[in-house]
Protein backbone atom coordinates (compact mmCIF):
# COMPACT_ATOMS: atom_id res chain seq x y z
CA UNK A 1 0.00 0.00 0.00
CA UNK A 2 1.58 3.39 -0.95
CA UNK A 3 1.95 6.41 1.72
CA UNK A 4 -0.71 8.55 2.02
CA UNK A 5 -1.13 11.86 3.77
CA UNK A 6 -4.68 11.80 5.58
CA UNK A 7 -4.47 14.72 7.36
CA UNK A 8 -2.20 17.76 8.60
CA UNK A 9 -3.86 19.26 11.90
CA UNK A 10 -2.78 21.88 14.38
CA UNK A 11 -1.07 19.21 16.48
CA UNK A 12 -0.20 16.48 14.46
CA UNK A 13 -0.51 14.96 10.89
CA UNK A 14 -1.79 11.31 10.19
CA UNK A 15 0.03 9.26 7.62
CA UNK A 16 -0.93 5.72 6.25
CA UNK A 17 1.89 3.97 5.56
CA UNK A 18 2.67 -0.01 5.32
CA UNK A 19 -1.24 -0.28 6.36
CA UNK A 20 -0.11 1.43 9.62
CA UNK A 21 -1.76 4.45 10.81
CA UNK A 22 1.42 7.06 11.60
CA UNK A 23 0.26 10.08 13.80
CA UNK A 24 3.22 12.09 14.81
CA UNK A 25 3.05 15.38 16.33
CA UNK A 26 4.57 18.22 14.91
CA UNK A 27 6.96 20.64 16.54
CA UNK A 28 5.40 23.99 17.66
CA UNK A 29 8.16 26.22 16.96
CA UNK A 30 6.55 29.50 18.76
CA UNK A 31 7.59 27.10 22.33
CA UNK A 32 11.01 27.21 23.64
CA UNK A 33 12.06 23.64 22.71
CA UNK A 34 12.74 21.61 25.70
CA UNK A 35 8.75 22.46 26.80
CA UNK A 36 7.35 21.80 22.92
CA UNK A 37 9.06 18.38 23.34
CA UNK A 38 8.37 17.68 26.97
CA UNK A 39 3.99 18.79 26.17
CA UNK A 40 4.72 16.45 22.92
CA UNK A 41 6.13 13.41 24.57
CA UNK A 42 3.50 13.52 27.20
CA UNK A 43 0.35 13.92 24.78
CA UNK A 44 1.91 11.43 22.51
CA UNK A 45 1.79 8.70 25.85
CA UNK A 46 -1.27 10.47 26.89
CA UNK A 47 -3.44 9.30 23.51
CA UNK A 48 -1.49 5.89 23.58
CA UNK A 49 -2.60 4.91 27.02
CA UNK A 50 -6.27 6.06 26.42
CA UNK A 51 -6.02 3.98 23.42
CA UNK A 52 -5.43 1.17 24.91
CA UNK A 53 -7.06 1.36 27.87
CA UNK A 54 -10.05 1.89 26.37
CA UNK A 55 -9.72 -0.66 24.21
CA UNK A 56 -8.92 -3.25 27.42
CA UNK A 57 -12.01 -1.75 28.37
CA UNK A 58 -13.98 -3.41 25.49
CA UNK A 59 -14.22 -0.49 23.45
CA UNK A 60 -13.09 -1.32 19.79
CA UNK A 61 -10.33 0.63 18.98
CA UNK A 62 -6.89 0.70 16.73
CA UNK A 63 -3.94 -2.11 18.05
CA UNK A 64 -0.76 0.53 19.14
CA UNK A 65 1.70 -1.20 17.52
CA UNK A 66 4.81 1.05 18.36
CA UNK A 67 4.89 3.82 20.37
CA UNK A 68 7.81 6.37 19.68
CA UNK A 69 8.95 9.80 21.52
CA UNK A 70 6.31 11.87 19.22
CA UNK A 71 4.48 9.10 17.25
CA UNK A 72 2.22 6.42 17.31
CA UNK A 73 1.90 3.82 14.95
CA UNK A 74 -1.37 1.91 14.86
CA UNK A 75 -3.27 -0.37 13.25
CA UNK A 76 -5.73 1.40 9.97
CA UNK A 77 -8.83 0.25 10.39
CA UNK A 78 -10.72 0.38 7.01
CA UNK A 79 -14.50 1.10 6.73
CA UNK A 80 -16.95 3.73 6.96
CA UNK A 81 -16.80 7.09 8.73
CA UNK A 82 -19.68 7.07 10.91
CA UNK A 83 -20.66 10.50 9.37
CA UNK A 84 -21.03 9.05 6.04
CA UNK A 85 -23.37 5.74 7.57
CA UNK A 86 -24.82 7.41 10.65
CA UNK A 87 -29.05 6.32 11.38
CA UNK A 88 -30.83 5.94 14.82
CA UNK A 89 -29.68 2.29 15.03
CA UNK A 90 -26.39 3.43 15.02
CA UNK A 91 -26.89 6.03 17.00
CA UNK A 92 -28.33 4.35 19.51
CA UNK A 93 -24.88 1.92 19.67
CA UNK A 94 -22.86 4.77 19.65
CA UNK A 95 -24.62 5.70 23.10
CA UNK A 96 -23.75 2.16 24.67
CA UNK A 97 -20.10 2.32 23.58
CA UNK A 98 -19.49 5.96 25.06
CA UNK A 99 -21.51 5.00 28.33
CA UNK A 100 -18.83 2.08 28.23
CA UNK A 101 -16.28 4.83 27.92
CA UNK A 102 -17.98 7.05 30.52
CA UNK A 103 -18.18 4.16 32.68
CA UNK A 104 -14.38 3.19 32.27
CA UNK A 105 -13.23 7.30 33.60
CA UNK A 106 -12.31 8.11 29.83
CA UNK A 107 -12.98 11.00 28.16
CA UNK A 108 -12.93 11.20 24.52
CA UNK A 109 -12.13 14.91 24.19
CA UNK A 110 -13.52 15.11 20.22
CA UNK A 111 -16.67 12.94 19.98
CA UNK A 112 -17.40 13.83 16.81
CA UNK A 113 -19.11 11.40 13.62
CA UNK A 114 -15.75 12.01 12.04
CA UNK A 115 -13.71 10.48 14.55
CA UNK A 116 -15.73 6.93 14.58
CA UNK A 117 -15.53 4.20 11.84
CA UNK A 118 -17.79 1.22 11.53
CA UNK A 119 -16.09 -1.97 10.38
CA UNK A 120 -17.39 -4.91 10.00
CA UNK A 121 -20.56 -3.82 12.10
CA UNK A 122 -18.59 -2.70 14.92
CA UNK A 123 -17.83 1.23 15.65
CA UNK A 124 -14.31 2.09 16.38
CA UNK A 125 -13.34 5.37 18.28
CA UNK A 126 -10.36 6.78 16.63
CA UNK A 127 -7.98 9.79 17.88
CA UNK A 128 -8.29 10.46 21.51
CA UNK A 129 -6.27 13.33 21.08
CA UNK A 130 -7.89 15.66 22.88
CA UNK A 131 -9.26 12.92 25.70
CA UNK A 132 -8.25 12.20 28.88
CA UNK A 133 -8.86 10.29 32.26
CA UNK A 134 -11.52 12.29 33.88
CA UNK A 135 -14.82 11.25 36.28
CA UNK A 136 -16.47 14.09 36.73
CA UNK A 137 -20.08 14.76 35.11
CA UNK A 138 -19.10 17.87 33.93
CA UNK A 139 -16.22 16.31 31.38
CA UNK A 140 -18.73 13.41 30.47
CA UNK A 141 -21.47 15.97 29.69
CA UNK A 142 -19.03 18.25 27.66
CA UNK A 143 -17.74 15.13 25.69
CA UNK A 144 -21.77 14.24 24.76
CA UNK A 145 -22.35 18.16 23.92
CA UNK A 146 -19.36 17.94 21.44
CA UNK A 147 -21.50 14.94 19.74
CA UNK A 148 -24.98 16.60 19.89
CA UNK A 149 -23.18 19.52 18.24
CA UNK A 150 -21.85 17.56 15.66
CA UNK A 151 -25.64 15.86 15.00
CA UNK A 152 -26.98 19.14 14.80
CA UNK A 153 -24.05 20.74 12.23
CA UNK A 154 -23.73 17.67 10.02
CA UNK A 155 -27.15 15.35 10.26
CA UNK A 156 -30.92 16.07 8.93
CA UNK A 157 -32.11 13.92 11.90
CA UNK A 158 -30.66 15.05 14.62
CA UNK A 159 -33.17 15.01 16.97
CA UNK A 160 -33.60 11.48 16.19
CA UNK A 161 -30.07 10.68 16.55
CA UNK A 162 -30.04 12.60 20.30
CA UNK A 163 -32.47 10.59 21.24
CA UNK A 164 -31.23 7.18 20.22
CA UNK A 165 -28.01 8.00 21.39
CA UNK A 166 -29.29 8.97 25.27
CA UNK A 167 -31.35 5.11 25.16
CA UNK A 168 -27.90 3.51 24.40
CA UNK A 169 -25.92 5.80 26.61
CA UNK A 170 -28.57 5.19 30.12
CA UNK A 171 -28.42 1.05 28.88
CA UNK A 172 -24.95 1.34 29.91
CA UNK A 173 -23.81 4.16 31.68
CA UNK A 174 -24.60 4.33 35.66
CA UNK A 175 -24.60 7.96 35.62
CA UNK A 176 -26.57 8.51 32.61
CA UNK A 177 -29.41 10.80 34.03
CA UNK A 178 -26.93 12.96 35.79
CA UNK A 179 -24.74 13.48 32.69
CA UNK A 180 -27.08 14.18 30.43
CA UNK A 181 -29.13 16.24 33.05
CA UNK A 182 -25.38 18.29 33.04
CA UNK A 183 -25.70 18.49 28.99
CA UNK A 184 -28.97 20.60 29.23
CA UNK A 185 -27.11 22.69 32.06
CA UNK A 186 -24.09 23.11 29.71
CA UNK A 187 -26.62 23.93 26.42
CA UNK A 188 -28.03 26.73 28.28
CA UNK A 189 -24.71 28.61 29.51
CA UNK A 190 -25.00 28.51 25.22
CA UNK A 191 -21.16 27.53 24.24
CA UNK A 192 -21.89 24.35 23.17
CA UNK A 193 -24.82 24.48 21.18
Amino acid sequence: MENKFLKVGAEATVELKNNLIIKKRVPKHYRVKELDERIRRMRTKREARLISESRRKGIPTPIIKNLLEFTIEMEYIEGDVIKEVIDAKLSEKIGELIGKLHNSGIVHGDLTTSNMILHKNKIYLIDFGLGSFDETIESKGVDICVLFRTFKSTHNYYGTYINAFCKGYKKTFNNAEEVLKKVDEIKKRGRYM
